[in-house]
């Protein structure tokens, strides 16, 4: 199964993996609109503290992609 998924993945370009992204960003902001719970949820958060998420997840794809 994970020999199958990685030969799938090889086949995606920059374009593809943006859209799978976009995708996300979509389905979590329609999460967050319809379960009240979760827009509670998200203002009661410090918004630093996505911001260091980003980063984080964000930095060894980064460093990966670029500097190698």
């Amino acid at each position: 199964m994970i020999s199958f998924l990685k030969k799938k993945v090889k086949t995606l370009n920059h374009g593809d993996i943006g859209l799978v992204k976009l995708s996300v960003l979509a389905g979590t902001l329609f999460v967050i609109q319809i379960w009240p719970a979760a827009m509670t949820w998200v203002h009661s958060v410090n918004a630093w503290y996505f911001l260091a998420a980003a980063v984080l997840f964000g930095a060894r794809p980064f460093y990966k992609h670029y500097m190698k």
